[in-house]
């Protein structure tokens, strides 16, 4: 009887692992960890098999773009001189584009006078062009470059506008970098990337006419900044972005 019950727990002992794994049926069945396999080789396989055949029919999210800038250069520049002009709500004034343009100018600064014709018969003098070239150089270093000849169209046609035929006073024309980094570190009125240093900007006044008249008629041509100095009496005038302060 001892040897019996001894032999039935040896049994016991043997065969219980392959009971326990066994259903109703016999037929063992694996415990499976979802998403995991003790073979890597059976990884990798079942990770392939999860792709679409047809790689032309997936939609992927787009591609994160790089952050723009929202704000232009120009309309910092127009920010910091007061903001663009919009069109003009008044008709456009009836230009005279035959009569030959002259100018008579006071260089403020140096004293130097010029009056010269730079356009007529439909074309820009070469000769008067480098003579205001010269007059409106950078008194303080003499620099001097090729101006811009609308500016002169803008200032020619500004003065008839007003019914004005005297002088014009010039105050600063062309700066060069450097003249212009001084004024502006000793002034906070000036811009370190002035339109002056192009070459395609003027400080004038027109004696006796009020500044205020003179903005108006510059405004009006829609042909670039009009900027208004009213305490110190004068207007600036530039081909650059159509803008006003």
């Amino acid at each position: 009887m001892r040897s019996f019950v001894l032999s039935l727990a040896v049994m016991l002992a043997v065969g219980g692992p392959s009971f326990a794994q066994s259903t109703t049926t016999g037929t063992a069945t694996p415990q499976v960890i979802r998403g995991s396999s003790a073979n890597p080789a059976v990884k990798k396989t079942a990770a392939v098999a999860t792709q679409p055949a047809n790689q032309s029919n997936v939609v992927r999210p787009p591609a994160r773009q790089a952050q723009q800038r929202t704000t232009k250069p120009e309309t910092l520049r127009g920010s910091r001189y007061g903001g663009f002009a919009p069109a003009p709500s008044d008709p456009p004034p009836a230009l005279d584009i035959t009569s030959p343009r002259s100018l008579s100018l006071v260089n403020f600064n140096t004293q130097e006078v010029l009056t010269v014709t730079y356009w007529s018969k439909g074309a820009y003098h070469r000769k008067a062009l480098d003579q205001l070239n010269h007059f409106l150089r950078d008194s303080r270093d003499n620099a001097q470059t090729e101006m811009d000849p609308l500016l002169f169209d803008v200032l020619w046609h500004t003065a008839q506008i007003v019914g004005y035929g005297g002088s014009i006073e010039v105050l600063s024309a062309y700066r060069s970098p450097s003249s212009n980094a001084w004024l502006a570190s000793v002034s906070r009125g000036v811009a370190r990337d002035s339109q002056h240093m192009n070459g395609n900007a003027m400080d004038i006044r027109f004696p006796g006419v009020p500044v205020f008249q003179i903005r108006q008629a510059a405004y009006s041509l829609n042909m670039g900044g009009v900027g208004f100095y009213p305490r110190s009496g004068f207007v600036h005038l530039d081909t650059g972005p159509v803008r006003y302060w």
